[in-house]
C-alpha cells in the first residue's frame, strides 16, 4: 500500500490557508458539535471538527478536501487544545487527507476479503483509466489510494469514493463508475449487482414474504 502523502508547512500553504476561518454556516455547525460534549470535554469534538474543516477546504477547492497545517492549527485553537494533539488525530485516521486530493478520492480496499474477491481487477480498472496509487490525475478528477478494510467485506470487492461505497465490483462495473463520475453523473452507490445492501443476490431465499410487510408465519409453522 502506498504511504499517505503529507504536505509540509510551506510558505505557499501558509499563504493560502493561514487565514482559514469557519464560514458562517460552519461556525454555527461547530458550535452545535462542541455543545454535544460535557463541560471540560470539548477536546472530544476534534474528529468531527477536523472533518468539518476538511469539507470546507473541499468546498473551496472543489475536491474531496484536505487538512493543511494552518487549518489543523485553527481547529486546535478553536478547541483550546495543543496543536500536536490535533495533529496526532489528523495523522492517525485515514479519513483525513494531509495533502491535496482530487474531486473524487478513490479508496480501493486491498485487504484479504476484497483481494480474494477481485480487488486486483478493481485496481486494474483504475489503472486503465490512468489512475496511479498515491497520485492525482492531471485533470484533477481522481486520486487513487489503496486502503485497509473499509468494513463491507460481505460485498467485496469494494471502494469508497468520497462519502459513498461501491460494492460487488468487477473490472467492467468499476470502469462504469469511473466513467459516470468523469461525465459529471452520480452513479448509484452500494452493490453493483442485483441485491439490496448485503442480502443474497436476486433477493432473500428464506422468509421471502417479509420483504414487503411483516408477515406472520406462526400459523404455517404450527
Amino acid at each position: 500500500m502506498a504511504e499517505a502523502k503529507r504536505m509540509g508547512d510551506t510558505p505557499d500553504v501558509r499563504a493560502r490557508w493561514g487565514a482559514f476561518a469557519w464560514t458562517e454556516a460552519n461556525a454555527k455547525q461547530a458550535k452545535i458539535v462542541v455543545a454535544r460534549y460535557p463541560e471540560g470535554r470539548q477536546h472530544s469534538a476534534i474528529i468531527p471538527l477536523l472533518d468539518l474543516a476538511q469539507r470546507q477546504v473541499g468546498a473551496e477547492t472543489e475536491t474531496q478536501g484536505w487538512l493543511p497545517i494552518p487549518v489543523i492549527e485553527y481547529v486546535a485553537a478553536y478547541l483550546t487544545m495543543p496543536y500536536i494533539r490535533a495533529y496526532e488525530v489528523a495523522t492517525f485516521y485515514t479519513m483525513f487527507n494531509l495533502a491535496p486530493v482530487g474531486r473524487f478520492h478513490v479508496q480501493v480496499c486491498g485487504t484479504t476479503p476484497c483481494m480474494l474477491r477481485g480487488s486486483d481487477d478493481v485496481l486494474d480498472a483504475c489503472y486503465a483509466k490512468g489512475l496511479k496509487k498515491g497520485h492525482t490525475t492531471p485533470d484533477g478528477l481522481f486520486t487513487l489510494t489503496e486502503v485497509e478494510c473499509l468494513g463491507a467485506c460481505a460485498n467485496a470487492p469494494m471502494v469508497q469514493i468520497n462519502d459513498d461505497n461501491y460494492e460487488d465490483l468487477t473490472f467492467d462495473s468499476m470502469t462504469a463508475v469511473l466513467d459516470a463520475l468523469g461525465r459529471g453523473e452520480t452513479p448509484r452507490p452500494g452493490p453493483q449487482v442485483d441485491r439490496q445492501t448485503s442480502c443474497p443476490e436476486g433477493g432473500p431465499t428464506t422468509l421471502p414474504e417479509m420483504v414487503g410487510k411483516n408477515h406472520d408465519y406462526r400459523g404455517e409453522w404450527a
